[in-house]
């Protein structure tokens, strides 16, 4: 039954996703280290931009156990809920994410596009300041690092705005002006609009990355919380065309 009740919600999670034109999915990437049998080299050094700064290009997947609970490796008494939080969080589980956004095809949060059970691709564009992040199914993500101010009264959004800078090797991005309504994984992990999500990326070598996400939301916890995640690389393909409609599931699901 548990069985049952996960693989739903990894449905839900894709819901009506339809493949289109599924191309390029074993084309060489140019630029890829190889062995001697002529396989990706995923644990050679990470490539660097002419600025000497890592190269974080790619097409990369996260790890499906974040997507259901973005709070996987902590103890329950870790995540820092506000009371109201814990409640909902509660309600979300024992109605089985009945109402998860994601469902109805509505936008995911970063935290959640980083872990669906689609890969995601990174382009890193110097000349251009920007980073961008493109989804299966999903919009796309601008990075802006040109320096510019996160917006002081920004208009609530799905998605949010986002800005990123380097620290050393790592790419630190930062988003907020959240609408409220995103969760931040499939099991209801709630929101409000003071989300502030802090991304760290570390690209550790050719075809592993570490993702430190830090938590900043007053309203729905009591601290900032953070979650430790690994990207791995998926050589030689490229994203497919997704789209998310008309999900015919929710009719038939019970409240519990």
């Amino acid at each position: 039954m548990r069985m049952a009740r996960i693989f739903r919600g990894l449905l839900l999670a894709v819901a009506c996703v339809f493949v289109v034109d599924a191309q390029w999915l074993n084309y060489p990437t140019k630029g890829t280290p190889r062995t001697a049998g002529g396989k990706a080299d995923l644990t050679a050094p990470a490539p660097r931009r002419s600025d000497g700064k890592p190269d974080l290009t790619g097409v990369w997947m996260g790890i499906t156990k974040y997507m259901i609970n973005i709070a996987a490796d902590l103890k329950p008494e870790e995540v820092p809920f506000q009371p109201w939080a814990a409640a909902e969080y509660k309600r979300r589980r024992d109605t089985e994410s009945r109402d998860d956004p994601s469902a109805r095809c509505l936008p995911l949060s970063p935290p959640l596009k980083q872990t669906i059970t689609s890969p995601f691709k990174l382009i890193d564009v110097p000349g251009k300041e920007e980073v961008i992040m493109l989804y299966e199914g999903q919009r796309h993500r601008e990075i802006f690092m040109d320096g510019r101010p996160l917006p002081k009264d920004p208009e609530p959004s799905w998605h949010g705005y986002s800005v990123g800078r380097w620290d050393g090797d790592d790419l630190v991005v930062d988003s907020i002006g959240f609408n409220g309504k995103i969760w931040l994984d499939i099991n209801g992990h709630p929101t409000t609009e003071a989300l502030h999500v802090i991304e760290r990326y570390h690209r550790i070598d050719f075809g592993h990355m570490s993702l430190e996400i830090t938590i900043d939301d007053p309203k729905a916890y009591t601290r900032m919380w953070k979650v430790k995640e690994s990207p791995r690389l998926l050589p030689d393909t490229e994203l497919l065309e997704a789209v998310c409609e008309n999900n015919l599931d929710l009719a038939h699901m019970g409240d519990k």
